[in-house]
């Protein structure tokens, strides 16, 4: 039986190009949806990851939550590409996380994807669906009981 998971890789890079100044919605997802980010100090790996990426001059973080086995991110592409941003802080929060979990190998699934924002869109009222997600998937009643989101509207 052939292995489809790395021809769906390939299928989302097909045709992708980014923008620096264009805002993108992201999704990761984990290798085999393993709930490995449901720790705290294990998703803040991933979580400094991000901010390295925001410090640095690479994206403006204008929303993002950390699910147990995914990542929602919605952000401005400021400088480079979006697949190179993303490798980084896919290999990066690896290194970190495996580390820590005394593990080895894949962390995230290949590929991920995205979505351009269009000028119309309301980015308020898509960060709200994405910092919401913890909810919709029944993990808290509220948002504000959930601990692994942020969003540049608060």
């Amino acid at each position: 039986m052939p292995d489809n998971r790395n021809a769906h890789a390939a299928a989302l890079r097909r045709g992708r190009i980014s923008h620096p100044g264009y805002t993108y919605l992201i999704t990761t997802v984990v290798a085999g949806r393993r709930p490995l980010l449901a720790d705290l100090q294990t998703a803040r790996l991933l979580v400094g990851e991000m901010r390295e990426a925001c410090s640095d001059g690479s994206v403006e973080s204008l929303a993002w939550v950390v699910m147990p086995d995914h990542l929602h991110w919605l952000l401005t592409l400021r400088q480079g590409s979006l697949s190179s941003l993303i490798k980084q802080i896919k290999a990066r929060s690896s290194r970190r996380i495996n580390q820590q979990l005394g593990l080895a190998g894949r962390l995230w699934q290949p590929g991920y994807h995205d979505r351009a924002a269009r000028s119309d869109d309301d980015l308020r009222a898509m960060a709200r669906y994405i910092v919401a997600n913890p909810v919709r998937a029944g993990i808290v009643e509220t948002v504000g009981d959930y601990p692994l989101w942020d969003a540049a509207w608060l």
